[in-house]
């Protein structure tokens, strides 16, 4: 018998879904609260509609909040109170209950999680996820107890990492989100989920005319393809290096071969020829220069790294559809474009947990102000170049695993 005495008034259920939907939210600083039944009541803000409930203990009052409408419904609320008013029927005291969950952060049920979901994936796989946690959501929202957790704070965090140009990673990012609090709420750690939205619904859609690329998947099979082209060895090269690179198209055709160091493995791209109208320099892998070393047989006596088979004194480069056409002759037309490997570079090595300013600062994107613009360009360098060598042996690992299968 509980020595608890405890009062839940049981009045006529007064709210719909009609009703609540129908009711508006109040001006900034201003609140209202409509009563249902037994206590439970919707109290509205500016920011949104929270369920409260109202009980006595020894005479006393105490205001639980639930949760927010309409992640949790009116159904659900008045299941909340019933489970309440069953643990005040067996003497326990409900705001200490709620604290128990509420040790219960998403950290914790994140590798909680993690344990139970890994058993039969592969080892690279999960690596992958724990980092993309450990990267792009732990740090913002682990500490937090997973029942306070709400779909604005999900939001915010996803569109955050859209915001890098990490489009794919954002999407399974919600994806795992959603797997952890469907997993808590399996097992007694969250009554709710706030993961109620769907990609579409919260991120922007890739251009496919000017930002088609494939996935990651496909990489090794198209490296394998652009090495059995039957076009000349300059385009080949030019694909290659622009797979190595990720410079934009412009930036590559009309590559001079003064601006290049073999010594210091490095390409100096003067500001007149970059969109962003500030320096760049590319740190160039061993397998970088080990192609520009076999392209100066070809065009070294030249002043550009791919001349143009045509009218020199018209078009003294490379046509800018040369790659383009290229990549649809290998079958890839609407799948892959030259602009292609920055944006599948990008998503790799966020993936990998690059520095995030590191990648910006390779793709050239542009500065943040016009402080940043005077030396953005070789701000990173070192961190850069590993990080460049990394990526191409990356290629040859994408290479080396297709043939082994």
């Amino acid at each position: 018998m509980s020595i608890l005495k405890y009062n839940i008034r049981n009045d006529i259920l007064m709210l719909t879904d009609r009703l609540i939907k129908s009711t508006k939210l109040t001006e900034k600083g201003k609140t209202t609260t409509i009563a249902d039944s037994g206590g439970l009541s919707l109290y509205i803000t500016h920011t949104g509609k929270y369920w409260r409930l109202r009980y006595y203990i020894s005479g006393k009052q105490q205001v639980i909040s639930l949760g927010q409408y309409p992640i949790l419904s009116l159904l659900e609320a008045r299941q909340k109170q019933l489970e309440i008013k069953k643990q005040l029927q067996n003497g326990k005291n409900p705001m200490l209950e709620k604290k128990k969950i509420n040790d219960w952060t998403f950290e914790k049920v994140a590798k909680l999680w993690l344990d139970n979901w890994q058993s039969d994936k592969s080892e690279k796989h999960v690596s992958t996820v724990k980092r993309r946690l450990e990267v792009d959501v732990l740090p913002k929202i682990g500490k937090t107890p997973i029942d306070e957790i709400s779909t604005l704070v999900i939001v915010n965090l996803v569109k955050g990492v859209a915001t890098r140009g990490a489009l794919d990673v954002a999407n399974r990012v919600l994806q795992k989100i959603g797997q952890i609090f469907r997993f808590a709420i399996a097992n007694g750690y969250a009554t709710t989920s706030p993961v109620l939205i769907k990609p579409s619904e919260i991120l922007p859609t890739r251009k496919q005319t000017n930002l088609a690329r494939i996935d990651e998947k496909e990489l090794g099979e198209l490296l394998q393809k652009v090495e059995a082209y039957q076009g000349t060895p300059v385009t080949r090269i030019a694909i290659k290096l622009m797979a190595l690179t990720f410079v934009r198209t412009s930036e590559l055709i009309n590559a001079k071969w003064s601006e290049f160091d073999f010594e210091r493995l490095r390409w100096d791209i003067p500001a007149d020829r970059m969109k962003m109208k500030t320096p760049h320099i590319v740190p160039l892998s061993k397998q970088a220069i080990s192609l520009l070393k076999s392209l100066h047989y070809v065009s070294g006596t030249g002043e550009y790294l791919f001349p143009s088979d045509l009218d020199c004194r018209k078009t003294p480069t490379m046509s800018n559809n040369t790659i383009l056409r290229a990549l649809k002759r290998m079958g890839y037309q609407g799948r892959m474009t030259g602009h292609g490997f920055r944006g599948l570079a990008s998503t790799i090595l966020h993936e990998q947990s690059y520095n995030h300013e590191h990648i910006e600062v390779q793709l050239a994107h542009s500065p943040r102000n016009a402080v940043s613009a005077a030396y953005n360009h070789a701000l990173y360098l070192e961190q850069r170049a590993k990080m460049m060598q990394d990526w191409a042996d990356y290629f040859r690992r994408a290479i080396y695993c297709l043939e082994r299968k």
